[in-house]
């Protein structure tokens, strides 16, 4: 018997935020102080690099038995994830020296795709329906708020001395969310997912169904062009003489951009039935701000650009897992970790690419142009098949 809804449980949402902003912490701790914990741990820069390395990696590997994992088990899997994320924190604190950073970091990045994959079925079981893209945005929105504060703390703990305080400052509010969400759980969600087929084919009934597999592959393309540029944007733009601080700056106005994005316009673009237009015009805009900055590098195009790429190019990702979790229900799990790993492959493949152009900055954001431009036709194609999801919802 279906159980009768008596309203949006929000209090959810803010855990599951809470620790969404966790995973992000942990994983890009080191960005803004890769050469300072180099020096501290007496090991190469690129051995730093690989400490946020470990996420994208075995998230390809694991998004889908994460997603088959929340689509059976979908509490105890957030709950666990939460604690990982936790355990990797804490673990990070035990010595100081590179193995155990390596060591906690491996053990955040297996439960990143527990709580990534999460943020379509804590919306579909906490929110009813009207409220879903809401939650959805939040979720997101907090994922993007996770890499802010990462940033904002290597902006504040800048010296060798203080990395072990950044670290405990980390483990302290990794710990907190995880408290925060196992309280929010405690009770079951407003809806509870039928289970009508058995769960070994929730594989089947997501990456079978058409729509899922065209946005998997769309997906590929703007988280390629992000992390891409989010990895090599001040190596890129430095000949243009920005300095690697105004570089962080940018990159920080950027995630900001993108944060506010994701928190507004999906709501506003699911209300009105803008998908496509909206993956369109981000696609192309991304396109043109990369050509600025082949074209024309420097410290006010950068800021310009790459706050435009965050402002548009961001929302795509909540957009996407809104209609994944409208379109799959009983799979959404395993829905949302193809989507996700399509994104991380597509970050890994493209950041691959620009890493061999990164002496030639005009040619790099011109790869980075065509690569957002191939998007455009396919995010076009989705008009249809949205609007027919549309009028089988009750949005």
């Amino acid at each position: 018997m279906a159980r009768v809804v008596t309203g949006s449980r929000w209090v959810a949402i803010v855990g599951y935020s809470l620790v969404g902003a966790a995973t992000q912490l942990v994983w890009l701790n080191f960005a803004g102080v890769t050469t300072v914990a180099a020096s501290h741990y007496d090991v190469s820069e690129s051995a730093i690099g690989w400490l946020a390395q470990v996420f994208p990696l075995l998230y390809v590997v694991l998004a889908i038995p994460c997603g088959l994992i929340l689509d059976r088990w979908f509490r105890a899997g957030l709950i666990a994830g939460a604690l990982l994320t936790a355990l990797g924190a804490c673990v990070r604190l035990t010595g100081d020296d590179y193995g155990w950073l390596l060591a906690g970091q491996i053990v955040a990045s297996v439960a990143q795709p527990l709580v990534l994959n999460a943020v379509t079925g804590i919306t579909g079981r906490y929110l009813v329906e009207k409220d879903r893209p809401t939650g959805i945005a939040v979720g997101t929105a907090s994922i993007f708020a996770g890499m802010v504060m990462a940033f904002l703390l290597s902006a504040v703990f800048t010296s060798a001395a203080e990395l072990s305080t950044m670290l405990a400052v980390t483990a302290a509010f990794c710990v907190l969310a995880a408290l925060a969400l196992i309280v929010a759980l405690c009770n079951p969600g407003v809806y509870e997912v039928p289970r009508q087929r058995p769960d070994r084919s929730a594989l089947r009934i997501a990456w079978g169904d058409s729509l899922i597999r065209r946005l998997c592959v769309l997906a590929i393309f703007p988280f390629g062009v992000f992390v891409a540029l989010s990895t090599f944007a001040q190596a890129l733009l430095e000949p243009a003489g920005v300095s690697s601080g105004m570089a962080s700056a940018i990159l920080l106005v950027n995630v900001v951009a993108g944060v506010l994005g994701s928190a507004v316009i999906p709501i506003l673009v699911v209300r009105r039935g803008a998908e496509s237009a909206l993956l369109v015009v981000s696609l192309s805009l991304t396109a043109v701000a990369c050509v600025v900055l082949a074209v024309v590098p420097g410290v006010i195009t950068g800021f310009l650009s790459i706050t435009v790429i965050g402002l548009l190019l961001l929302p795509a990702l909540p957009i996407v897992l809104e209609l994944v979790e409208r379109r799959t229900g009983e799979a959404e799990g395993t829905a949302a970790g193809l989507i996700w790993m399509a994104g991380n492959l597509g970050g890994l493949l493209v950041a691959v690419v620009v890493g061999l152009l990164v002496d030639y900055p005009s040619a790099a954001f011109c790869v980075m142009a065509g690569i957002a431009l191939v998007a455009v036709p396919g995010a076009r194609a989705l008009k249809r098949p949205i609007a027919e999801l549309r009028s089988t919802s009750q949005l």
